[in-house]
């Protein structure tokens, strides 16, 4: 009997001064940096290509062009979507031990020989400085393929208590009925691997449309679970325009489940059109999704300032705050303001702001132009308004790269524009209330946003502390006591919100496993009755 393999968090690493693992990094970004490939289409393993091109680029140096690929069209995609249903015949009755042995080799590869590959196509390609891709596209990427086939393993040991003499009962944990389809977003590799693999995980196949402004870690991912042994066609790999390969999917009706994150309005058309599709599927989709955020942390007079500045600073301007945790909007009593402020803007002083191959800049650049143009409308909306002050920050140029400075914007109006709306971009606006005003605020919190992803609060009052926890329980379905609200990591904090920010279906435990699973209940009996009558039956 094979022995328990229990799953452990990976290892960050460090990439100090001096490092073989820095050495590496920067050797693989620099020969990665100057090539470019083409990345084709990927069907059943076999490769396809068509005049349709995109151009995957650096940000932080959008005229380099670092890779090609060839956009699908709804010819691929009814390929894909064929071939899926043939290949599922066999993968849904594949053993659950072949399959978590071929994600825990897929584990295996990215700790190794794979590392420096993904990383370095995720620091090019998404600019994330090395810590940042460190973090996403090895550490928790190798987290979600390890804990997921524990998950998976401790699913499939979950059976009835009960089986009374004469009768065995049983569950079988079956795939679902179709294909999923798996929309993945640009900002995180390892959110990118998990949509996609966590289905197939549990026997399901999936169809894979990566975000256009992030296809180069993605198609690298692609070869490492081929490498890993995962049979061709259970991904199939399908960059392309939103349109042109959703359509035709969502209007299948063998599509049994969308593994979704990205934007709120995107994700509310999806919905919409399996609705208006419902009568023509074969079994109702499963819909999961994560979507939106306007994270929040809510200060409280007895806080630490340093502890409290260090946290404003990492949540809201790691990766650029292009998180959907990335803290974007803080409350602050108005009693301690003077010396946070003292604080805060002169660490903000500190923070450079550059290419990621620059391992001393903190902040990098924004994803695309598109994204540039609406952060960067957002910062001029508040240096025009009266109700508001950039207090650090506020400049931005898109020469070269696409480079916003840090903001931070300071408002009297506890409903301004960017305390309400989903920026996805380095700002934080900040509201000072006064401290005596504690309730009033916890409500302010709550029902300003839309959203309900992630939020934090921070201070030394324990008895102000659990008033936030309680006042606040469905503000956010990720909450952070005296920390930044980002950093989930899988197997200690499941992650997803509610409300507007998604269905909450948790990535990083089993509870988002079980989405993709259609359970039957077996009763197999050994001595069956042979009359009808039962004893009340008989005459007194």
């Amino acid at each position: 009997m094979n022995q328990k393999k229990y799953a452990v968090n990976e290892t960050v690493k460090s990439y100090e001064p001096g490092s073989q693992e820095r050495h590496d990094i920067q050797k693989k970004y620099d020969e990665m940096a100057n090539q470019s490939i083409d990345i084709p289409i990927i069907i059943n393993g076999k490769e396809y290509r068509t005049e349709e091109i995109g151009e995957c680029i650096m940000p932080h140096d959008h005229q380099n062009i670092i890779a090609t690929y060839h956009k699908a069209g709804k010819k691929e995609v009814e390929l894909a979507i064929n071939n899926a249903l043939e290949v599922w015949k066999t993968w849904s009755r594949t053993s659950l031990e072949e399959r978590t042995e071929i994600f825990r080799r897929a584990a295996e590869l990215l700790q190794g020989k794979w590392r420096d590959t993904i990383n370095a196509a995720t620091m090019l390609n998404q600019s994330k400085n090395v810590y940042q891709a460190e973090i996403d596209s090895a550490c928790e990427l190798i987290d979600f393929f390890n804990f997921n086939s524990q998950y998976a393993e401790e699913i499939y040991n979950n059976q009835p208590l009960i089986s009374p003499d004469g009768v065995k009962n049983h569950l079988e944990y079956r795939p679902l009925e179709g294909f999923i389809f798996a929309i993945t977003p640009f900002n995180f590799t390892s959110i990118a691997g998990n949509l996609p693999s966590a289905p197939a995980l549990m026997g399901n196949v999936a169809l894979w449309k990566p975000a256009s402004s992030a296809v180069l870690p993605c198609y690298y991912l692609m070869k490492m679970l081929e490498e890993a042994g995962l049979p061709n066609g259970v991904i199939n790999f399908l960059p392309g325009s939103g349109g042109k390969v959703g359509d035709p999917v969502l209007s299948n009706p063998n599509l049994a489940g969308v593994h979704f994150t990205g934007s709120t309005e995107t994700f509310q058309h999806i919905w919409k059109s399996i609705g208006n599709n419902i009568n023509n599927y074969k079994t109702y989709p499963r819909i999961v999704g994560e979507t939106g955020g306007k994270d929040f942390c809510i200060a409280h007079e007895s806080v630490d300032i340093e502890e409290l500045s260090t946290a404003m600073i990492r949540g809201a301007f790691e990766f650029q705050g292009q998180k959907c945790s990335a803290m974007s909007r803080a409350y602050i009593p108005t009693n301690i303001w003077e010396q946070l402020k003292k604080v805060y803007l002169s660490e903000m002083e500190t923070i450079k702001v550059g290419s990621p191959r620059d391992f001393s800049n903190f902040v990098n650049a924004v994803i695309d132009k598109n994204a540039f143009d609406s952060i960067t409308n957002y910062i001029e909306f508040a240096t025009n308004a009266a109700s508001a002050d950039i207090i650090s920050g506020g400049n931005y140029d898109d020469s070269k790269g696409f480079f916003i400075e840090p903001t931070t914007i300071l408002t009297t109006d506890p409903y301004f524009k960017t305390m309400v709306e989903e920026i996805f971009g380095p700002v934080l606006t900040i509201y000072l209330y006064d401290p005596k005003d504690w309730d009033s605020t916890l409500d302010l919190v709550d029902k300003t946003s839309p959203y309900a992803l992630t939020g934090c609060v921070m201070g030394k009052d324990k008895n102000a502390i659990q008033k936030a926890k309680d006042h606040l329980t469905h503000s956010a379905g990720n909450f952070y006591i005296n920390d930044k609200p980002t950093g989930a990591v899988v197997g200690q904090q499941p992650f997803g919100g509610s409300r507007a920010s998604g269905t909450n279906d948790k990535a990083g435990s089993e509870l988002n496993l079980q989405r993709w699973i259609s359970i039957r209940t077996v009763k197999e009996t050994f001595d069956p009755p042979k009359d009808y009558r039962y004893p009340f039956l008989n005459e007194d």
